[in-house]
């Protein structure tokens, strides 16, 4: 790992190195984990405590293993090289910020309220038409897991996209203080966090924190149809980027959009005087938007149409994410990794356009703040409006999308688990052969559970 030896890293950290071993201490780490299982010949091993497990039990395991040096809060009785900080978690981000410093790379930064995963997986297919590209895997993007992801980069890679979620003050600035985007993608400001940001307002200024490490000569890529982001005038002295839904209010925008049931949908993108025609292969409205934005970022790194074209073409959805997953009995929409109200809304409508018997099996959403019951009982009147057929709904925040079901939708059959237990031992009762099936919930509810169940 480029200028990442035993005696760089440890100033980096302002830790204290103890090798006798000259040679040693001028020697590059193959790689850096936290994961005493992944540390092998040559690795950097970094021993942190959590709550469950203290990866200072295992220092002497990933000795044997071939590790090459640990970083430790604690002093070791060890002739191995090791480092010695006083927060292995502070020591990782600085260690960070140095690698991704000294790596002559570009990098894309994703946050939102809604979308980043899905934004990011659009953006990531359409670089990789051109260039070396590296993303975020799975939910590694927080202060931990995103130095993770920055320590996965090596020379050849010519962009990273990385997806930096947050939930309080200052976390996206120590965020983007690691990450230094060129390009910065925010897709909208929505009900999320609330118990620490307060209100959208809040979200938008702990989302905005992205832009205090941009590059000189940066890029900002906003949703243009969101009312906050709307607000941001310049960043650097620099306009935004922003795209729109419809062409009344800019020359980014999507028309010609065709729904294609649950197998996906179609649009004409518009960039200034390009236009691209895409047959995106997952359904729902928003996934135009991620469309949209990952065509502002190939246009911002001087991609050609018919690159971006191929980039969203290709594009295929993730692991609970609005996965399709087709099987004999069921088609089931897995979209159960997270939700908040303006997610929840966005997955319902995907399962309205599935042509069988449309079920929502639906969880509590989590992290919303005082008007948490009045978010979920909204949620409930959204689905009064929907022509979903079967609703099921569980834990205890639902209960207030299913009170007011109760009261004002006689159409459709409704079904209330206080636990998820209850709800797997009736599925078999609930579903019938050729439903169309939409799974949604904060991952806290562990909704993946009924999702091995239809399996």
């Amino acid at each position: 790992m480029k200028n990442l030896t035993l005696k760089n890293i440890a100033e980096a950290c302002n830790g204290q190195l103890f090798c006798n071993d000259e040679v040693l201490a001028n020697t590059e780490v193959e790689d850096i984990t936290t994961d005493s299982r992944k540390a092998g010949k040559g690795s950097l091993f970094v021993a942190i405590k959590g709550q469950n497990v203290d990866g200072h039990d295992y220092i002497n395991q990933t000795y044997e293993n071939g590790a090459l040096c640990v970083i430790s809060e604690n002093k070791l009785d060890t002739l191995k090289p090791y480092i010695l900080v006083e927060n292995s978690l502070i020591a990782i981000k600085m260690v960070a910020e140095f690698y991704r410093q000294n790596l002559d790379i570009k990098v894309v930064g994703i946050s939102g309220s809604v979308g980043k995963t899905s934004t990011k997986e659009a953006i990531y297919s359409v670089l990789s038409e051109k260039f070396n590209t590296l993303k975020t895997l799975g939910n590694f993007n927080n202060e931990l897991g995103l130095p993770l992801t920055v320590f996965r980069l090596r020379d050849e890679h010519e962009i990273a996209v990385l997806e930096m979620g947050i939930s309080d003050f200052g976390e996206m600035t120590r965020l983007a203080k690691i990450a230094r985007p060129d390009v910065s993608v925010i897709t909208n400001i929505g009900y999320c966090h609330l118990e620490k940001l307060g209100d959208r307002d809040g979200v938008l200024r702990a989302k905005t924190e992205m832009f205090k490490y941009l590059s000189e000569n940066g890029s900002v890529v906003l949703n243009g149809d969101d009312d906050k982001l709307i607000t941001v005038d310049e960043v650097n002295g620099k306009k935004p980027v922003f795209y729109h839904m419809s062409g009344e209010n800019s020359d980014i925008y999507a028309d010609n959009i065709v729904h294609m049931g649950i197998k996906g949908i179609k649009a004409t993108l518009h960039y200034k005087d390009s236009k691209i025609d895409v047959n995106i292969h997952i359904p729902g409205t928003h996934m135009v938007y991620n469309a949209l934005a990952a065509m502002c970022v190939g246009k911002e790194f001087g991609m050609t149409d018919e690159e971006i074209k191929n980039g969203i073409n290709k594009l295929e959805s993730v692991v609970g994410r609005n996965n399709i997953i087709e099987k004999d009995e069921y088609t089931v929409i897995d979209d159960c990794y997270n939700a908040n109200p303006v997610s929840m809304r966005a997955s319902l409508d995907v399962l309205s356009f599935a042509d069988t018997r449309k079920v929502a099996i639906l969880g509590d959403m989590f992290e919303l703040g005082k008007d948490e019951e009045k978010l979920h009982e909204e949620i409930g009147k959204y689905i009064a409006k929907s022509d979903i057929d079967v609703v099921v709904l569980c834990g205890k925040l639902m209960n207030n999308a299913y009170t007011y079901l109760l009261k004002n939708s006689e159409n459709k059959k409704l079904y209330y688990f206080d636990e998820l237990k209850t709800l797997l031992s009736e599925l078999d009762r609930i579903l019938e052969n050729d439903d169309t099936i939409l799974v949604k919930a904060s991952h806290g509810m562990e909704f993946s559970k009924i999702i091995s169940c239809i399996k």
